[in-house]
């Protein structure tokens, strides 16, 4: 694997810091004034590195297998596909960690269904959350006064934080610890990629949607691993398309209606009709690929053709599907509340082989 040429920062660096693992290290200008200087210029900083990836390593010894949940863009199903994926790993018997490093924009409390609750703190370190015995949540959402509090934080200080996550909180032992990620490819996934890879990360999964505006930020990190060293478990194609069973017209609180050009409501009439002359539709879907482009015939300018082109695993598509939205929304478990939804099997095959791909990368 490629060495890292990105390095942790210290908390109190300077805006531009070269990192104290690099030869300039408090040589240059940008290091005139930091507290770090004299540290750094001696290569005493690059020792406090490697002690906190020992420190890291040591804590993390008794997890079993690390996965990063990436992507390059915003709003494509990261947190959703964390999420779901820890609750689908707890219910097969598995001990699993969720750990949250969305320092910003933290959503994994909600879709685990523990807002409000608190982290404690003992001689041991920070002790996480837990939804059932074997699953186990850390986010600093759980730390905010409010949960519409905002994190107003430079690059040093979110690095710090997920530096004591890493060091500080109890998980004992764990088959999975989930790190669900902020997009793009700043200090934050600097700083967990170098910490992880000292404590042997099995690798990432990078989610996506099929449109061009989100592959090309997704290129982007898939790169981020390539130049990092940072193994890629594969691909998932999130939102590939919607399907709709007509059997959902059938219940009012499914919000799928048949309307007019005019936006009116002729559902009834339509049940009816299909009821009269046609009922074995009722047991069809419709489906639409949102976000196709008709006019496109490159099959490289799909999630597919990516991550064949960067050589990595394609682990399959997952359908726009509003049982997933409701699982997340209310805390649950998508595949065990919603088994023979649109998503439920196509989820539980990628979840199978993430798993697959694990149980041999060690």
């Amino acid at each position: 694997n490629p060495k890292m040429d990105e390095k942790i920062v210290p908390e109190n660096a300077n805006a531009g810091c070269v990192g104290p693992s690099s030869d300039k290290a408090g040589k240059v200008d940008g290091c005139s004034g930091c507290p770090n200087q004299s540290a750094c210029a001696s290569g005493a900083a690059k020792g406090n590195s490697n002690a906190d990836e020992a420190l890291v390593q040591d804590r993390l010894a008794a997890v079993k297998h690390k996965i990063l949940v990436l992507s390059g863009k915003g709003g494509v199903g990261k947190s959703t596909f964390s999420a779901q994926l820890a609750f689908a790993l707890a219910r097969q018997g598995f001990q699993v960690g969720l750990l949250d490093v969305d320092i910003c924009g933290p959503s994994i409390p909600r879709m685990l269904g523990l807002e409000g609750h608190e982290v404690h703190q003992s001689a041991s370190g920070w002790s996480p959350v837990y939804v059932d015995d074997n699953l186990g949540v850390m986010s600093i959402g759980f730390m905010l006064p409010s949960k519409d509090d905002a994190i107003i934080w430079r690059g040093p200080r979110k690095n710090g934080l997920i530096k004591q996550f890493l060091t500080d909180v109890v998980w004992n032992e764990l088959d999975y610890l989930i790190v669900d990620t902020p997009p793009g490819t700043s200090d934050e996934h600097i700083s967990v990629v170098q910490y992880l890879k000292s404590a042997k990360i099995d690798g990432a999964v990078v989610i996506t949607t099929p449109q061009e505006v989100s592959m090309a930020d997704v290129r982007k990190e898939l790169n981020f691993c390539k130049k990092t060293g940072l193994n890629v478990l594969g691909v998932v194609e999130n939102m590939s398309d919607i399907r709709v069973p007509l059997s959902s017209l059938l219940d009012e609180s499914s919000g799928v209606r048949v309307v007019n050009s005019l936006g009116e409501d002729l559902t009834g009439i339509f049940i009816d009709s299909l009821k009269e002359k046609c009922p074995q539709l009722l047991d069809l879907s419709i489906e639409s690929h949102l976000f196709k482009l008709s006019s496109s015939t490159d099959t490289n300018n799909t999630p597919e053709g990516m991550a064949k082109a960067f050589q990595v695993p394609y682990l399959g598509r997952l359908p726009m599907d509003r049982n997933m939205m409701a699982a997340c929304e209310g805390g649950e478990s998508f595949v065990e509340m919603y088994p023979n939804s649109a998503a439920a099997g196509p989820f539980a095959e990628i979840v199978k082989k993430i798993v697959t791909a694990t149980s041999t990368s060690n």
